[in-house]
Formats: C-alpha cells, structure tokens, sequence
C-alpha cells in the first residue's frame, strides 16, 4: 500500500532544499520517513506456534505520522470507554472562518487554544441557561486542523453526553430527546466570544502578522478587518445524537486521533504526483467523492502545514468531562442514573489478561522477541533551511 512515507522518503531531500521549513516541520518528515524502518532500529520475532521467523521495525510514535495513530487510537479508546454514559450523544462542530484561518497559520498555539476555550465556554453557558438546559454539562472536544482537500481548515468536533447536572449536582437534567442545544444562538454567542478574546491577545501583542497581514499590527488597522467578521455567519453545525454508546466508540475512533490525510486515501504516486481521494462538500451524492492530484511538492507542503506546536494537546475535556473532576462528577451522574458503577475487584481475585504485543500473520500465536535490533540513525530532524 501506497504510504505518505514512501512520497517523503523519495521527494522529501531535493524538496527541502527549494523551501523553508520549521524545526517542527523537519521533525515531522524525518519521523515519518524512519517509521518502521531499520533506522529506528527493531525486534526478530519468532512465533510460538508456527515457529516463523519474522522482523519488527520499531514505530517513530509521532502523533502526525498515519501509521502510528491507529494503535494510540485504540489504546485512547479502551481508557475512555469507562467514561460512557448510558444516555444521547451528541456531535457539534465549531469553525472558524477563512480570514480567521489565514492569521492562525501564524499563530497555531494562540488561536487554536481559543478555538477549543471559546467553544467549550459557549456549550457550557447556553447548556447552563434555564430557556434551554439549566445544567452543568461536559464536553470532550477534538482538533482538525484541515479540509479533505489537505488546505488549512481549523475547526473542533465535540462529542458531548445530552445533559448535564442541575446547579445544585443533585438531578440529572437531560436534554429533549433528538435535540441537544439551539445551533444559531450557539454560533452567535461563540461569534461574539471569539472576536472578544482575539481583541484581547491583540492588545496584549501575542499576535504576530506577515506578509499581506502586516499592517493587522496596528490596533486601528486590525479592528477594521474584524469589523466584517462581527456580520457574517459563523458555522457551528450539530448532528443527530449517536445511536448508542457503541457508536460513540466507533466515531472517535475515527476522530480523536485522525492525522491531515491517511494512507488509505493515497491512490498513485508518479510522474503527474500524488493522487488521493477527497470528499467535495459542496456536492450532493456519490458526486461528493472525487480524486486529486498534486505535485509532489505541493502535497508535502500541504501535509506539513497540520503540524502542531510542541506540547499542544489536541483532545481536550471540559465541564463534567475535565481531567481533575471526571471521576467524581461520572460517579455522580451514574448515582443519578442509577446505573451500577464498574467495581474493581481485589488483586488476589482479578486475574490480568496479557494481550501479546505481536502476533504471527500467519497462525495467530503470540511472537516471541529472540532479538533486539539497534537503531542505525539517530532520531533528528533533517538540515534545516529555515522557516515557511
């Protein structure tokens, strides 16, 4: 199968010499390029049934790189799968628009941190309005930074329960079954509280402009762009609730750990580029799914233009849902319910089942690691050239 480190590994050296890249950029292709190759080093593996003989290249673990994200994928759901509650489900989604969009690429921590804030902000505080909930809810929310067609498109899906606690935590408030929250008064409010709060970093001067936003710098300058802003729709869109938690499962494991483009969706690489299927929302039907073709060039710019800054967490919990008060608001909220809360048993009655780490393709016994193979380069970015 066609992979997006075949395209960085025969491409990637002359292109980085025609363009300038970030640090994070670099570290990106170099981890995708050694993924699963003999330079990050690896087991021989020999089957406990069958007694094949096999070699296991070790992963580059980056959260970018398509072949690693499947197994952080699962290994995230099994964790969150205790978290389900036995109610609706709900699936929001918060954009920003395009001239939004453009200044973000400048500055990724700043304003997709307030993407994620001022749509949990918004959620909660239309939720916790007696004319529509009056509850105190959580939200699990997820970043995608893209369109199907690779060009920078930030946005957040949330996955959020269909009610919440009432202000004084002793009832469950549930939502009106099939609807959760009113999607204009929620694209309205985040509207207004976006525009709010890149007012405020603007003023604090964490915002940096380049090129044809240069002159946003100034404070007179930057107002009368926002000023069309504060007219136009801002698309917040909400689905139907889920059809049980098992779907809920089935649709962040498609989301919570989805990079800009999977190999799946690679369909040729050759002289005319790279060729991938995408899905064209402005059509209707089987007409929606089409193919594209890029240069080579052109699709590893596109590719690097999702990297993340350092340290930036894509999944993030809030409300009911957020880390320090999760257990204890689950606990509550199933007392509730009154649904029966797993009850671990006692080490000297629980007996751990151990998955194998690798199993034989050919019989499916466990593999057993007969020797370790060590790394032959370094993990590091290529030569730098600079920044895009």
């Amino acid at each position: 199968m066609l992979e997006v480190a075949d395209i960085f590994r025969a491409q990637g050296p002359v292109w980085r010499r025609t363009v300038s890249l970030s640090l994070g950029q670099l570290k990106v292709m170099s981890a995708i390029e050694q993924c699963r190759s003999a330079a990050l080093g690896g087991h021989v593996l020999r089957c406990s049934g069958c007694a094949q003989i096999e070699v296991a290249y070790n992963s580059c673990r980056n959260r970018h790189c398509p072949k690693c994200q499947a197994s952080a994928a699962r290994r995230w759901l099994e964790a969150r799968q205790a978290d389900l509650l036995p109610v609706e489900y709900y699936h929001v989604v918060f954009t920003l628009p395009a001239p939004i969009s453009a200044i973000a690429w400048y500055n990724k921590a700043v304003i997709y941190a307030l993407l994620f804030d001022i749509a949990a902000e918004t959620l909660r505080t239309i939720a916790a309005d007696p004319k529509h909930l009056g509850a105190n809810i959580g939200a699990t929310l997820v970043l995608h930074t893209w369109g199907s067609a690779l060009t920078h498109h930030p946005h957040v899906h949330g996955i959020v329960p269909g009610g919440g606690l009432s202000p004084d935590g002793e009832r469950w408030i549930a939502c009106r079954p099939g609807f959760f929250l009113p999607v204009r008064v929620l694209s309205r409010l985040f509207r207004r509280r976006f525009l709010e709060a890149l007012e405020a970093v603007h003023r604090r001067g964490q915002l940096q402009f380049f090129g044809e936003y240069t002159e946003l710098a100034n404070a007179a300058a930057f107002a009368r762009w926002l000023a069309p802003l504060r007219a136009c729709e801002w698309f917040v869109y909400a689905k139907r609730p889920f059809a049980g938690p098992k779907a809920v499962l089935a649709y962040l494991s498609r989301y919570t750990h989805r990079v800009a483009i999977s190999n799946q969706r690679l369909v040729a690489f050759d002289e005319h580029g790279v060729t991938f299927r995408w899905k064209d929302y402005r059509a209707k039907g089987r007409t929606r799914y089409k193919t594209m073709t890029l240069e080579a060039g052109e699709f590893m710019r596109r590719f690097l233009l999702h990297v993340l800054p350092g340290g930036f967490h894509r999944i993030r919990h809030y409300g009911l849902l957020a880390n320090p008060v999760r257990r204890a608001s689950l606990a509550k909220v199933r007392e509730l319910l009154h649904v029966a809360t797993a009850v671990n048993a006692s080490p000297h009655e629980t007996v751990m089942e151990t998955r194998p780490v690798f199993i034989c393709r050919h019989c499916g016994a466990p593999m057993i690691v007969i020797d370790i193979l060590e790394r032959t380069a370094p993990i590091r970015a290529p030569p730098m050239q600079g920044h895009l």
